[in-house]
């Protein structure tokens, strides 16, 4: 009689896991009759890690999904759905509120979400047809629920460190490498140009010591410039804040429902100047008419977004500028490089003269949508959607005198950006459940329009170099115009209909046909087919007694998807005006043709030219996948999980084909002619429970990885390398982005192993020794092979979450185990003149780099002269980039209710958390972050405090 009380907790448990209803396209599924690969996921968990972009935060959680992203305060991200799918755009579709978008999440507030479900394979995606074929991420937002009116305020203020900082020389530092190379190169290293003076000789072994530096007080003749020891790095970064405040305000009745939410976030970046700032409103209604027949609906946005983005190359600069010259001159103006020293420009003044580069984007981002239930089972539903932007920004171009940098021209451009999508669609659903059967079926069509347009112009020569004065009106020198628009149409057919017979077996057709714009009338429509099935084994009668079995579900699919993704202009044959501009900005007059392409050779004052081949026969690219997987459930669903492996296979891709000569200007040419495939499998799993004593606990993990291969291209694309292979070998039969090179095989230590190799030009003590592939006995281009392959072994996260009494505490890590790294960073930390540029600054690990005196280093040895070419790619400079990373540890406890009540509140949370709070790397990696290896944005330590109020 006691076990009843549990028996019937358990029932409940599965009741609720078994109506649990996801949003899959165009209409909602429960979740336990779902037969693709579809994941859902914590909104919840999402949120604890304070990110700008709900999407960044996805990173290490759903297997098979791979997010990359440096640390810029926007926030933005690179999102991939089991790999790489084809040679062009691979980014996802995402559905919002119904309304589809490619755009950036980081502008839109991800407080407002609801849910988030990721649809992996072609069956569950291929409802969405032509944009489906790289997974689409389906995101639904809050609405008021039944019940009093409710008050949500969330508010956390973060502060950002460098968490991985560059190692770089001092002046000192540098002086002794520079030294070093020009003994090693028997020249007088007091002959440098920049100032150094050396105290140095020999031991008794012939060896050369260095016994002292010294510089000149000033490095240049006017005595403006003192030399310094400057740390670019502390001149040019902060420690950033991070600012993030939402409330919102919820209602709900059985007659209808509104919600509504406003939001600030500010991330003040940890490079100087550069932020992020985003305002936003969200409002949500819905309605029941006419005895709940007739249901009125929206959703709607409003966001204004601003940034200040750092240069392009800034931190490489940074690495780059000599610590020996100053901030500033004598005089207080900024200082540059002087005699000797390469042009650079001064970072900390690049950051002044890029801080009001700023633009400012606004958004609107919405649907209408009318509901009629006709009858029991029958919807009727209309939508229509909106999707706008519009981007301004003026782009400053100072006057820049720094020592012997100079550049006298002032300007202004002006751009204007804008972008507008609409969609309509009419959906009929209708659900019927008749004995131990279930059927659902839809049928519906959908409108899409896109329309872009830029327009710009650009002013020189201002009296006054102020913003506020800085309008191309004000100036008084060569103006410019530019400004172009294009946009593409989709029309769309598509039904599905799912069946469940005795919540054993299901099954699911779809089918949709697209018609796009950007193919020709011969092409422009192609179908999508998917099928799926589905076998609930736990409910057959050979497994009703066994217990601890909660849900065993097997699942097949086999479906196709599209993609388009193309330039509006593709298939047309394209001419542009060709306008000559003499460098002092007036009209210059050349030979040229007219748009017949006669008179050529006259001098005429404009021309037109071929920049592109038309090509009106090519067709959708189309991706065929097929996926078998299984979802488990045991002991009273405490241990729960799911396993994919899938197979995908993507023909006609669309490549832009490089013309050869014979073809003529402007011979390139849109063509469909690629084939690749990726595979891979998917598995997670987790345990949750609560203990006799109130601990309640969920661990799960997941690993997912993927193979991707490209199968066909043609000779022209594949010899030039622009996919892999770097131009030496096909790429065809390797991972899209694989490369080829030298391998590298230590360096040469003594002067018998220079003779026993084979020959290579620039062998000498301390420099690379290449390998000998063919056995030629002499180094040659035959001798490079496949060094880099872009292809993780597998991705994985886990997550802990402990909570206990008014306690809770969450731990989640991610990782990358097994991916190749090409680090251009490194050829600034181990090789001195790899850039054929001297004095640039570089890296501390130079002054471990090999000479007589330090003979066990694996570090080629300091030269001024690049005679071996071991900047040439090879893998030396192919590192492992495995790393595991406490994305987020958080703390956070709830105030007692009957203390809050007191208050007036309903809950409060305090909690506490840290992001990137440390990170386990290879112990082979000499770089800084490998997961930003090179120059990107830095990736943050945050501390967060934050708080959460409900009323």
């Amino acid at each position: 009689m006691e076990a009843k009380p549990t028996m019937n907790v358990v029932l409940s448990e599965n009741a609720k896991l078994v109506e649990e209803v996801v949003v899959t396209g165009y209409t909602t599924q429960r979740k336990a009759d779902l037969t693709g690969a579809v994941s859902v996921v914590s909104v919840t968990d999402l949120q604890k890690q304070n990110e700008n972009n709900p999407m960044k935060a996805l990173q290490g959680r759903v297997p098979g999904m791979n997010i990359s992203a440096d640390g810029s305060p926007s926030g933005s991200a690179t999102v991939r759905i089991r790999g790489i799918g084809t040679l062009n755009n691979n980014d996802p579709l995402y559905i919002i509120d119904g309304v589809p978008t490619k755009a950036g999440m980081h502008e839109l507030n991800g407080n407002d979400i609801e849910s988030i479900q990721i649809l992996k394979d072609a069956a569950s995606a291929s409802i969405y047809g032509s944009r489906a074929a790289n997974g689409v991420i389906i995101i639904t937002t809050k609405k008021g629920k039944d019940g009093k009116l409710k008050v949500d305020l969330d508010a956390s203020v973060a502060a950002s460190m460098y968490s991985h900082k560059m190692e770089v020389l001092n002046a000192k530092e540098f002086g002794q490498v520079m030294w070093q190379g020009y003994v090693n190169d028997g020249m007088d290293p007091n002959t440098n140009g920049l100032g150094y003076h050396y105290d140095w000789g020999y031991n008794n072994l012939g060896q050369p010591i260095l016994n002292g530096i010294s510089m000149k007080k000033y490095l240049d003749d006017a005595g403006t410039t003192p030399a310094a020891d400057t740390d670019w790095y502390d001149q040019t970064t902060r420690t950033g804040v991070i600012q993030n405040y939402n409330v919102s305000v919820s209602n709900g009745s059985q007659k209808g429902s509104s919600y509504f939410s406003l939001g600030y976030y500010k991330n003040m970046g940890i490079i100087k100047t550069s932020d992020f700032e985003r305002f936003s409103a969200r409002f949500n209604t819905e309605y029941k008419l006419i005895n709940d027949k007739l249901t009125i609906g929206e959703h709607f946005t409003l966001n204004r977004t601003s940034e200040v983005s750092a240069p392009g190359g800034f931190l490489q600069n940074v690495l780059q500028f000599n610590p020996s010259l100053p901030v500033y001159t004598t005089d207080g103006s900024y200082a540059g490089p002087v005699g000797g020293y390469p042009d650079r420009y001064n970072p900390v003044a690049v950051l002044e003269r890029n801080k009001d580069n700023r633009y400012t984007y606004w958004r609107t981002f919405g649907d209408a949508y009318v509901n009629l239930n006709l009858f029991k089972g029958f919807n009727l539903r209309s939508t229509f959607g909106l999707d706008y932007s519009q981007k301004e920004q003026r782009i400053f171009t100072y006057p820049v005198t720094e020592g012997n940098v100079a550049n006298k021209i002032n300007a202004v451009e002006a751009k204007q950006e804008h972008w507008t999508k609409w969609m309509w669609n009419a959906v009929a659903t209708y659900n019927a459940e008749f004995g131990k059967n279930r059927l659902d079926a839809m049928i519906g069509m959908e409108l899409n329009r896109q329309d872009d347009i830029n327009f710009s112009g650009r002013k020189e020569d201002y009296i006054i170099l102020n913003p506020d004065y800085m309008w191309p009106d004000a100036g008084t020198g060569t103006a410019q115009a530019y400004g172009s628009g294009s946009g593409y149409s989709l029309v769309s057919f598509f039904g599905k209909l799912n069946y469940n017979y005795a919540d054993r077996y299901m099954a699911s057709l779809t089918m949709r046909r697209d018609g796009s714009s950007r193919f020709g009338k011969d092409n422009r429509f192609a179908t999508f087919p998917s099928v799926s099935a589905g076998w609930r084994i736990n409910n057959e009668k050979f497994l009703q007694d066994v217990r601890w079995i909660d849900d065993i579900k097997l699942r097949a699919s086999w479906g196709q998807t599209g993609n388009q993704e193309i330039s509006n202009l593709a298939r047309y044959t394209v001419y542009v005006s060709n306008y000559g501009v003499n460098e002092n900005g007036g009209q210059s007059y050349g030979t040229s043709y007219d748009i017949a392409g006669t008179n050529g050779g006259q001098t005429l004052p404009s021309g037109f030219k071929r920049n592109q081949l038309g090509n009106n026969g090519i067709k959708w690219e189309t991706t065929t996948q097929t996926n078998i997987g299984l979802d488990y459930s045991f002991f009273r669903n405490s241990l729960y999980g799911t396993f994919d492996w899938y197979f995908k296979n993507t023909k006609d891709i669309l490549v832009e084909m490089i013309g050869i000569a014979a073809m003529g200007e402007g011979s390139t040419q849109w063509i469909n002619a690629g084939e690749m495939e990726n595979k891979g499998f998917e598995f997670n799993i987790g345990y949750r429970k609560t203990t006799k004593w109130g601990l309640r606990y969920d661990v799960n993990a997941n690993i997912g990885t993927y193979r991707n291969k490209i199968t066909k291209l043609p000779a022209t694309i594949a010899a030039k390398g622009t996919f892999g292979g770097n131009g030496v070998k096909s790429v065809i039969g390797h991972a899209m982005g694989s490369q080829v090179g030298y391998v590298a095989d230590g360096i040469f230590k003594s002067q018998e192993e220079i003779d026993n190799h084979a020959t290579q030009e620039g062998a000498a003590l301390g420099r690379i020794r290449w390998k000998d592939l063919n056995n030629d006995g002499k180094i040659t281009e035959a001798d490079q092979q496949w060094i880099y392959d872009p292809t993780p072994d597998f991705t994985y996260g886990f997550n802990i979450y402990l909570e206990y009494k008014n306690f809770d505490f969450t731990a989640f890590f991610q990782g990358v185990q097994g991916v190749d790294i090409i680090s251009d960073l490194k050829k600034e930390t181990d090789i001195w003149a790899g850039l054929n540029i001297g004095y640039l600054n570089k890296g501390r690990r130079l002054l471990d780099a090999w000479s007589p005196t330090n003979p066990g280093s694996n570090i080629p040895a300091v030269t001024l002269s690049d005679n071996n070419n071991e900047k040439r790619v090879s893998s030396y400079w192919v590192e492992n980039g495995s790393y595991l990373k406490l994305r987020t540890i958080q703390l956070g406890y709830n105030v007692p209710k009957s203390f809050a009540q007191k208050l007036a509140m309903e809950r409060l949370r305090f909690y506490l958390s840290a992001q990137n709070l440390f990170t386990i790397k290879s112990s082979s990696f000499t770089g800084v972050d490998p997961e930003n290896p090179n120059y990107g944005y830095p990736i943050p330590l945050n501390i967060t405090f934050g708080l959460n109020v409900s009323f």
